[in-house]
C-alpha cells in the first residue's frame, strides 16, 4: 500500500535517516522501535508527509508519488487519505468532543450532516457515544486518546500515523487503547503505523521494524 524508497533526512551535518527502503501492509498494525534518536519520528512524519526528504527518494501511495505533488494537492490528499495520533491528542479545547471528531471530514467538504452523523457513530463504537457533547477538559486522558483516534478514521483513510500515542497514559488505559487498534484491524481492516516504546504492543503487532542509527535494522 505504501512503498517508500531512498529516503533520507537530514539536519545540517547530522543525517537522521540514510537511506530507507521500506513498504507497508495493508490491514495490519505495525509498530516501529527503537532507542532514542534512532530516526523513528522523523521516519513516521515522513511517511505521512508531514516532513519532505532530502531529494532523490520516492514515497508512493499505490500509483500515487506524493513526493512529486504541489503542496495544495497534497495537503488534500493528506486530508482524504491519512489519519494522525499524537502523545498529547490535540483535540480543540473550545470544541465539543462530536465537533473535534467531524472537523476533517468538513475541511475534506462533506455536508455538515453527514460529517456528524459519521463522527456520531465513530464515538458511539468507541464508547464515547455519551461523551459527544463534553469538552476535552471534562474527559480523560485515555476518553481523549480514544476520540483523537475517532478523529483519524472520520475520513477512512488509508492508514493511520501513530506517534507513542499511549506514552502519557496509565496502564489501564494504555492497554485499553492498544487493545482498541486491533480491534479496529480487524472490524475495519484499519492500516496502523505506531511508533512506540511499549514492549508488549510491539510484541503484539503485526509488523515490528526495529531501527536504530538512522537505518532499518530488523524487520520481523
Amino acid at each position: 500500500m505504501i512503498s517508500a524508497r531512498n529516503i533520507h533526512k537530514r539536519y545540517g551535518d547530522l543525517d537522521v535517516l540514510k537511506g530507507i527502503d521500506l513498504d507497508i501492509e495493508p490491514g495490519r498494525v505495525t509498530t516501529i522501535v527503537g532507542p532514542s534518536g534512532a530516526g523513528k519520528t522523523t521516519l513516521l512524519l515522513i511517511l505521512g508527509t508531514l516532513l519532505a526528504p532530502e531529494s532523490g527518494g520516492s514515497l508512493r501511495y499505490g500509483d500515487t508519488d506524493l513526493l512529486t505533488l504541489s503542496d495544495a494537492r497534497l495537503s488534500a490528499y493528506r486530508n482524504r487519505n491519512i489519519g494522525f495520533v499524537f502523545q498529547a491528542h490535540r483535540l480543540l479545547p473550545e470544541f465539543s468532543l462530536v465537533e473535534n471528531v467531524a472537523m476533517p471530514a468538513l475541511i475534506a467538504g462533506r455536508g455538515r450532516g453527514e460529517a456528524f452523523d459519521e463522527a456520531r457513530r465513530l464515538l458511539d463504537s468507541l464508547g464515547l457515544g455519551s461523551r459527544e457533547q463534553h469538552r476535552p477538559a471534562e474527559l480523560s486522558g485515555g476518553e481523549c486518546q480514544r476520540a483523537a483516534v475517532a478523529r483519524a478514521l472520520i475520513n477512512r483513510p488509508q492508514v493511520v500515523f501513530a506517534d507513542e500515542p499511549s506514552g502519557s497514559l496509565d496502564s489501564h488505559n494504555r492497554a485499553e487503547l492498544h487493545s482498541l487498534f486491533f480491534r479496529l484491524r480487524d472490524e475495519l481492516g484499519a492500516t496502523f503505523v505506531i511508533v512506540t516504546h511499549d514492549d508488549s504492543l510491539a510484541a503484539d503487532s503485526d509488523i515490528k521494524i526495529r531501527m536504530a542509527d538512522g537505518r532499518i535494522a530488523s524487520i520481523d
